[in-house]
């Protein structure tokens, strides 16, 4: 599946099939919550948060890719992605684009 943050594909005419989206919310481990405390003490990047957001958004893209191949989709266009904190220790994030087909 093609993965585009334009809204066209390069060369290529596209019928636009409809919004596609995946969204996970993804809660925070205790343990890396609690390292990452202590990580504001001294400053610098947070791993665990970085680890969990990534994961976050890898299933984020897999969830809206599932959704466009059921739509019958070659691409995904103007991919877009969001988060927000949804309750303390868990973020949101969403995963969004149109799918289409390549002509």
């Amino acid at each position: 599946m093609l993965l585009l943050n334009i809204d066209y594909v390069p060369g290529r005419e596209i019928e636009a099939l409809g919004i596609v989206k995946g969204t996970v919310v993804q809660s925070k481990n205790f343990g890396k919550d609690f390292m990452a405390g202590m990580k504001t003490l001294v400053g610098g990047e947070i791993a665990g948060y970085t680890e969990m957001l990534t994961e976050a958004r890898q299933i984020a893209t897999k969830r809206m890719v599932d959704e466009a191949q059921a739509l019958g989709a070659d691409a995904v266009v103007n991919v877009r992605y969001g988060s927000s904190s949804v309750m303390q220790g868990a973020a949101e994030v969403v995963a969004y684009g149109t799918a289409v087909k390549l002509k």
